[in-house]
Order: structure tokens, then C-alpha cells, then sequence
């Protein structure tokens, strides 16, 4: 098969829809938001912008068409992606991690329980928001470490035919939902072994946990450095009960719906650093070429201005490249694929902090102002290297584990 990068008629469609649809309904978010004073506030300015777009079908269009949604693979998901987060991440990321809240479901749920939970995903109205229970308070990074280590800390036993939940997490997106009572849908990770000393790949699971009526707490959401309009919080659950039947495949399975559903959204946050390195290069590339800053010509005329521009663009298309890669992988189970779409988390995200920073000295000093789009983007692609799995605790090291394997092949993700 001949390497190709162009994309189908269907995917050139769906990106030019998309990119028209973010400028129509998200490029005034962030002067809506910005002089609210909490978390909450903002968060709750940006849900009719967010209705607007369930109604569009972009809800629709992330999930996968054998579950009854348009979504084509993760290609689609990426050229999404990019196409919104370029406009405002805020609501975008808000999009995407409702898809996260879905994913376990989706990757191990069975026909019941996808046909009891996702239809209102699907129904292209209202403001559902779904959420994947899985950080928690003092870090999750070793979520998985074998004892003494603590990992996942939240419990579930079984009580009869229910599972009784009791815990904490914190920095999960959009988890309290729209009035703190707690999302549509919540996929919960939990310690589902009563011996400690139990291997995570037997002890944790993922429970279904529709909007409680009882027992969900909402300690306080998070003032985030950036994606000003998205929310994230720490919340507990008290003895929350939900049926023995919501456990999403067989209990003590959960490590590998955690681990598939983190691979998935790897790649989708290098396509959030690609889009975000657009929208900077945009503003520094026409800055420099209508701005004079008292000399004869616009700086773009300068080799250091000419230079510091085609470095940036050069990284935004590698990186673009990696991600489409990652998502081809993905979409056709390539053996490679985790592999790939780690790198594409690692460099998107990291080359586009690097990349944001160097377009601001092509700028100058105007654009650490707040009120200028270059510092508002700057503040919005920091976290890209934390969150997700965090590229120094988690992602490294999962590249890291695959080259210590005894049948790795370094050329293996090149085939």
C-alpha cells in the first residue's frame, strides 16, 4: 500500500463543516467567559455554545458507528479535534472528555448496557455530559502499582445485587456536571478486590454510574491556569449504589479499559497541541507581516523573524503527521499503535508549548498581555504535557516499558 496522506472527499467534507461550524459558534466563548469570576460560572456560560454543538451532530460524530453514532475511526476524531480546539479548547475539551466518559463503555461494554446508557448521547439534543472517573487525590499516576503502593484508592463492594462505592477523585472533567449534582454518566474506576495485596490487573474495574441521587459530594471545582470555560473538580462518593450489572466487563478487568481508553485519547491530545499551534502560528504569521515595529518593512521581511516562522510551521506539520499516523494505527489495529500514539501525545503536547513560546518572541512583549489571544493560548497548551497521563509519570514510561520487551522492534512502527 502506497503511503498516502491525503484525506477522503468524506474527511475533506467533514473538516471544512467543522472548521465554519467552530468560527460560527466558538470564537466568541472566551470574550463571554473571561470576567466571570469561578469556575462554575464560566463552565456553565459555555453550555448553550456546547447544546449548539450536540446539536450539530459533533456529539454524534465521535461515537463509532457500530454503537449508533456517524463516527468514522480516530482519524475523524483527530480532524475534529484540531478543528475546534483551534477555536476555543475550553468547549472542546468539554466534548471530548464526555467521548472519555463514554470510551470504557464503548471499548468493553455489552449490548445492555450500551443500549440502557448511551441513547442520550446520541439523540443530538440537550447537554449530556459523561465523565471517566479515574484521578484522584494525590495522584494516579501509579495507579497500577502492585502493593504497598496505594493506586486506586476508590472501592466498590459488592452488598447483594449492588455495588456500594466510597472515595474520592479529583482533576476529572466536567464530572460534577452542569450543576454539581454530578454528570449523566459516570464510568467509574475502582478497587473491586477486597485483598490489598490483589495484582491491578485483577483488582480494579470500571462501574457504570448514572447521575446519582444519593451520595455524590462536590468538594469544590478547580481554577484552572487555562481552559478557562471547562471544568474540573474534586468530588467523593458516599456508599453510591448502583446495580452488580453496571461493572463494564467482568469485574477485576478494569486495567486494560483503563489502558485502552487512555491509548485512544493519547493521539486526540497531540491533535489538541496541533491545533493549538495553529491558531498561534495564525496570529504571529500575520503579525509579522503587517507590523513594522518602527523599522521600513513588516518584521516577516527580517531572516530571524523568516526563520523563527518556518521553524514553527515545520514542527505544527510533523506533528500533525505523527498524529494522523497514530490514528491510522488506531483505526486499523496495528501492532504499533499504542506505541505511536504515545509519541503523538509526547511531541504534540511538548512541541507545542516550545512552539507557542518561540511565535510570542516573534511577537514581543504584547504578547504576555492577557487580554492577547498568544497568552490565553499559552496558558491553554501548558497542561497538555500534565494531563491524560502525564508525559513524565506515565507516558515515558510506557515507551520506556515497550523498549525493555524482549520482542520490541525498533522499526516496528514504521511498517
Amino acid at each position: 500500500m502506497a503511503i498516502d496522506f491525503t484525506l477522503t472527499a468524506e474527511q475533506r467534507e467533514l473538516q471544512l463543516a467543522v472548521r465554519d461550524l467552530a468560527q460560527k459558534l466558538l470564537a466568541d466563548v472566551d470574550a463571554q467567559i473571561r470576567d466571570l469570576p469561578t469556575p462554575r460560572e464560566r463552565f456553565v456560560a459555555t453550555r448553550p455554545v456546547y447544546e449548539q454543538l450536540v446539536e450539530a451532530g459533533l456529539l454524534q460524530q465521535l461515537v463509532p458507528q457500530p454503537a449508533g453514532g456517524k463516527g468514522g475511526g480516530m482519524v475523524e476524531m483527530a480532524i475534529v479535534a484540531e478543528e475546534l480546539h483551534a477555536v476555543d479548547p475550553s468547549v472542546s475539551l468539554t466534548l471530548f472528555a464526555t467521548l472519555l466518559g463514554l470510551f470504557p463503555m464503548l471499548l468493553g461494554g455489552d449490548p445492555e448496557q450500551i443500549g440502557a446508557h448511551l441513547p442520550p448521547f446520541l439523540a443530538g439534543s440537550g447537554t449530556p455530559l459523561a465523565a471517566f472517573c479515574f484521578s484522584e487525590p494525590g495522584g494516579s499516576a501509579n495507579f497500577d502499582a502492585s502493593a504497598p503502593a496505594e493506586g486506586v484508592r476508590t472501592t466498590a463492594r459488592l452488598d447483594g445485587d449492588e455495588w456500594v462505592i466510597n472515595g474520592a477523585k479529583r482533576w476529572v472533567s466536567s464530572a460534577t456536571g452542569w450543576d454539581g449534582g454530578g454528570a449523566d454518566l459516570l464510568t467509574v474506576v475502582c478497587r473491586t478486590a477486597t485483598d490489598p495485596s490483589t495484582p491491578a490487573d485483577e483488582a480494579l474495574s470500571v462501574i457504570i454510574v448514572p447521575r446519582p441521587e444519593h451520595g455524590f459530594h462536590d468538594d469544590g471545582a478547580i481554577n484552572m491556569a487555562g481552559h478557562r470555560g471547562h471544568l474540573t473538580a474534586t468530588f467523593g462518593f458516599t456508599d453510591v449504589r448502583v446495580p452488580k450489572g453496571n461493572v463494564i466487563g467482568a469485574a477485576g478487568g478494569g486495567k486494560a479499559l483503563i489502558e485502552g481508553s487512555f491509548t485512544g485519547t493519547a493521539a486526540l491530545v497531540g491533535a489538541f497541541g496541533v491545533a493549538m499551534m495553529r491558531a498561534a502560528f495564525d496570529i504571529a504569521w500575520r503579525f509579522a507581516r503587517t507590523e513594522h515595529r518602527g523599522g521600513p518593512c513588516p518584521i516577516i521581511d527580517h531572516q530571524a523573524v523568516g526563520y523563527a516562522l518556518a521553524d514553527a510551521k515545520t514542527k505544527l506539520e510533523a506533528a500533525r503527521y505523527l498524529v494522523w499516523k497514530a490514528c491510522h494505527a488506531l483505526d486499523t489495529a496495528h501492532p504499533y499503535a499504542m506505541e505511536l500514539a504515545v509519541q503523538a501525545k509526547i511531541f504534540g503536547s511538548e512541541t507545542a508549548v516550545s512552539v507557542i513560546t518561540d511565535l510570542m518572541r516573534v511577537v514581543g512583549i504584547e504578547s504576555y498581555d492577557a487580554d492577547q489571544p498568544l497568552a490565553r493560548i499559552l496558558q491553554d497548551a501548558v497542561v497538555l504535557p500534565l494531563f491524560d497521563g502525564g508525559n513524565l509519570g506515565v507516558r515515558r514510561r510506557q515507551l520506556h516499558t515497550l523498549l525493555r520487551s524482549a520482542p520490541y522492534d525498533p522499526l516496528g512502527a514504521a511498517t
